[in-house]
């Protein structure tokens, strides 16, 4: 009893926190299932968000009179709500309404996993169309003049000059919105999907234990984060091999 007495709140914690790995190795189908469903709906919303937020960010960097100040509104309402209120409103939010109950998109609206995927593909949207809105107004003037003087027409300056131009620059701030959204992925684990998340508060529930879920849960989204670095940077490296210095040449003997 007497050395039980020595022993210090730190040092208890750190001989009770050992990691069983074996409880990961029985459970690995559920970090397996938590794996797919975070890539998937990752990479689903930034796609579906993608594809909204060029012809967005296009609209407000030509200043619409009509266009620009209702995508404001939706991109600051999207930027500027917590992503976990987002999904609820969509997940148990439009349940309340007997109108979408009797909906042909109810099959969809009652499942966590698309809830969760409308609700990612939004979010992401506004956030990219900031993105790339600011890309493209950073576009240099002399790129436009030079299109114009080539004689094209607007649909094709955006197409060849304006758009690949926005997209270079716009990437390193991408990549971070890549990385935020995995982040914010966790949220689908509160409407039941099994994400990376769900599944380590699934086998910490399962053997009332916490370290060996969430520890693992952690290191999996920090392989997935760097996975998504060194992806970006190998896409950087190619999009702005131009910006790069050449070396000289060697003089002739």
């Amino acid at each position: 009893m007497a050395e039980d007495a020595d022993i210090s709140p730190i040092e208890e914690f750190i001989i009770n926190a050992v990691f069983d790995y074996t409880v990961v190795v029985d459970n690995y189908m559920a970090f397996v299932t938590g794996v797919w469903n975070t890539v998937t709906l990752v990479a689903l919303s930034l796609l579906i968000g993608g594809l909204i937020s060029v012809p967005l960010a296009v609209l407000r960097a030509e200043r619409h009179p009509i266009f620009s100040p209702m995508i404001w509104c939706y991109t600051y309402f999207l930027r500027g709500t917590p992503l976990l209120i987002q999904t609820f409103l969509i997940y148990y939010g439009l349940g309340q309404f007997e109108l979408v109950r009797d909906s042909f998109a109810w099959p969809i609206l009652r499942e966590a996993w698309w809830c969760a995927l409308i609700a990612f593909s939004l979010n992401s949207a506004a956030y990219t169309t900031e993105i790339f809105r600011g890309a493209i107004e950073a576009t240099p003037y002399g790129e436009i003049e030079a299109a114009k003087a080539a004689g094209m027409s607007r649909l094709t300056m955006l197409r060849r000059i304006i758009l690949p131009s926005a997209f270079r620059r716009a990437l390193p701030a991408y990549s971070n919105e890549v990385i935020f959204m995995l982040h914010g992925s966790v949220v689908a684990s509160t409407v039941t999907v099994i994400d990376i998340l769900g599944a380590g508060r699934f086998v910490n529930g399962k053997y009332y234990i916490y370290l060996e879920g969430f520890l693992t849960a952690a290191m999996l989204y920090m392989v997935l984060v760097y996975l998504i670095s060194r992806g970006f940077k190998i896409w950087e490296h190619h999009w702005h091999a131009h910006l790069r210095p050449r070396s000289a040449p060697e003089p002739a003997e």
